[in-house]
């Protein structure tokens, strides 16, 4: 393995293209990579040098506008990509990573909705998608670390182990996400731009000349762009939901809904209902198809349990500790003392109660601006 070098996860925006630049400019030799997700790839298509590409690498160093003939027009993550390699004067490798991130990611997100959850699909991809293809792909070109454009950071202790830790953009920080990362990932993970804040970053861009100085940012989930994820499984799996009744916390029938898959704790919009107080969603009961609706007040509480439990910050919490949790991505993290129930199960005592415990959500434990570990909300 060739020391000093990179694989840099490059989606043509502002982040990864910079987190490129700085490594870069510190003499680092990199090179990019790019995940179709959407099986978007030809089947049949050359490179300006004629090679085959076939849904494998593409090479960025002979990039110009015309040569996009290995990218669907809807593949606009690849080409914007490929054209920020091309600025940088790297390579740029394409991986075709769209029957994996079906299997993984899509299916999952699908099946825990139709059973009553509320997945994080972002912490699905990291887990069995992103770092893992990825860090298989710098193996494979025997490079040493992945680089990507992440607001967090990584820290070696005295004793070897490995700290996540947040990006110090606090508006932008993204641990949250990173939760379920190992320490053999994070000893040959860099996350350049933990040190700086967006605002930064886009000056960086812009005094480089950079295409993606001004590139928007993408707010939603990368496979549902409108944020209608019940259209979107309705459309996946090419059927309608199930309807069902919504009910009260006594039982009694209120009205008819549209199918589990298009609710969530908490919501209030799009339900429908005539009632003399506001209504939200407080419970959704797969096994009976019926969603319980009731006051704000309903919503909140104390206490929760985890699973598929990840701790990077010890191997195991021995005793209860005092520390901070959020229960999603944009919340602030919130008093809180937990203990591990067992190898696989946290439990969370909030010192305040919580709005919306979510079943499916992740639920993120700091001790300061270190990252404890985290689990799914059982």
């Amino acid at each position: 393995m060739k020391t000093n070098t990179a694989l840099v996860a490059m989606s043509g925006g502002v982040d990864s293209t910079v987190a490129a630049l700085l490594a870069i400019n510190e003499g680092v030799e990199c090179q990019g990579v790019t995940m179709i997700i959407d099986g978007s790839m030809e089947k049949d298509t050359r490179d300006t040098n004629g090679r085959d590409t076939n849904g494998r690498d593409v090479s960025a160093r002979d990039f110009n506008a015309s040569d996009l003939s290995a990218i669907r027009k809807g593949s606009d993550i690849a080409v914007d990509a490929k054209r920020a390699a091309a600025q940088l004067g790297i390579e740029l490798h394409v991986l075709d990573l769209s029957k994996d991130f079906a299997k993984d990611v899509i299916e999952y997100f699908i099946e825990e909705y139709r059973n009553g959850r509320t997945p994080n699909p972002c912490v699905r991809c990291n887990k069995r998608i992103k770092f893992k293809k990825l860090l298989e792909k710098a193996d494979q070109l025997g490079v040493e670390y992945l680089l990507t454009g992440h607001y967090a950071r990584i820290q070696q202790e005295d004793s070897g182990r490995y700290l996540l830790k947040k990006g110090l953009d606090e508006a932008k920080d993204q641990s949250y996400s990173l939760y379920t990362l190992g320490q053999e990932q994070l000893a040959r993970l860099r996350f350049p731009l933990g040190e700086y804040t967006k605002s930064i970053v886009r000056e960086l861009a812009l005094d480089a000349g950079l295409d993606c100085a001004n590139k928007s940012e993408s707010q939603d989930i990368c496979f549902i762009p409108d944020g209608d994820y019940g259209k979107f499984i309705e459309e996946y799996i090419g059927e309608h939901a199930i309807r069902g009744r919504f009910i009260d916390c006594d039982g009694r029938d209120l009205g008819e809904h549209r199918g589990i898959i298009h609710y969530t704790i908490g919501q209030r919009r799009g339900l429908g209902l005539a009632m003399t107080h506001p209504p939200y969603v407080v419970d959704i009961c797969p096994e009976d198809n019926t969603i319980v609706v009731g006051r704000n007040e309903l919503l909140y509480s104390k206490s929760l349990d985890a699973g598929e439990i990840n701790l990077l910050a010890v191997d195991r919490l021995e005793t209860a500790i005092d520390a901070k949790a959020k229960i999603r991505y944009n919340q602030r993290e919130q008093p809180a003392r937990i203990w591990q129930r067992d190898e696989n199960t946290l439990h969370i005592e909030f010192v305040e109660a919580q709005r919306a415990i979510t079943k499916g959500q992740s639920v993120v434990i700091y001790d300061g601006d270190v990252v404890i570990g985290g689990g799914i909300i059982m």
